[in-house]
This record gives C-alpha cells, sequence and structure tokens, in this order.
C-alpha cells in the first residue's frame, strides 16, 4: 500500500518501511512519531482512493529516526554588471528523517 501525502507546500510518494526526508517543525519534547492527516491518494490494493482535495479519515504516522540534521550549504548570490553591486549570503536548510510506519484509511 502507499499513499501520495503533502507536507510543507511538497507532495511525497510513500509505502510502509521509507526513509523520508521533511522539514524540521516543532514537536513536543517526547514526541517519538509524527502523523500526516493531509493525504492526497491512498493506492495498492485495487483503485485507487483519490481525495478532493484530501482523503477522508486517512492518515500517515511516521517514527522519527533523525530529529534536526542540515542540508548541504547553498549560496544565494545578487549581481549586477557594471555597479559594483555583489551580495552573497548562505543558507542551510534544517530537515528531519522519519520512517514511514503505517498507512491508515
Amino acid at each position: 500500500m502507499y499513499a501520495i501525502i503533502e507536507d510543507s507546500g511538497s507532495q511525497m510518494k510513500v509505502a510502509e518501511g521509507d526513509v523520508v526526508t521533511i522539514d524540521l517543525r516543532t514537536l513536543a519534547d517526547n514526541a517519538k512519531s509524527v502523523t500526516f492527516d493531509k493525504v492526497l491518494l491512498l493506492g495498492g490494493q485495487g483503485d485507487a482512493t483519490i481525495g478532493q482535495p484530501y482523503v477522508d479519515g486517512a492518515s500517515v504516522t511516521a517514527d522519527i529516526l533523525v530529529e534536526d540534521f542540515k542540508d548541504k550549504k547553498i549560496d544565494v548570490i545578487k549581481f549586477k554588471r557594471r555597479k559594483g553591486y555583489r551580495r552573497k549570503q548562505g543558507h542551510r536548510q534544517r530537515y528531519m528523517k522519519v520512517r514511514i510506519k503505517s498507512i491508515a484509511g
């Protein structure tokens, strides 16, 4: 069984046991899992269930593996030719890694 979920404005296809990287979020101090309620599609057994926009009563539960890590650094550069204008700024996005535990719906 698989599902397409929406998280932080992006969509991803997940199945049970998959390890996915999602944007960092604030959770309770002792939280061990994350629940995704915005399920767009459920499939894998017979016909797929498509939500409009979300599937009613469907959810995906994931266990937290790594709570906070940073992606590689990207450079944000602004430049205007012949004007002596140059700006450089770096950015490292923060993520968390989760393993999909169950798909309900």
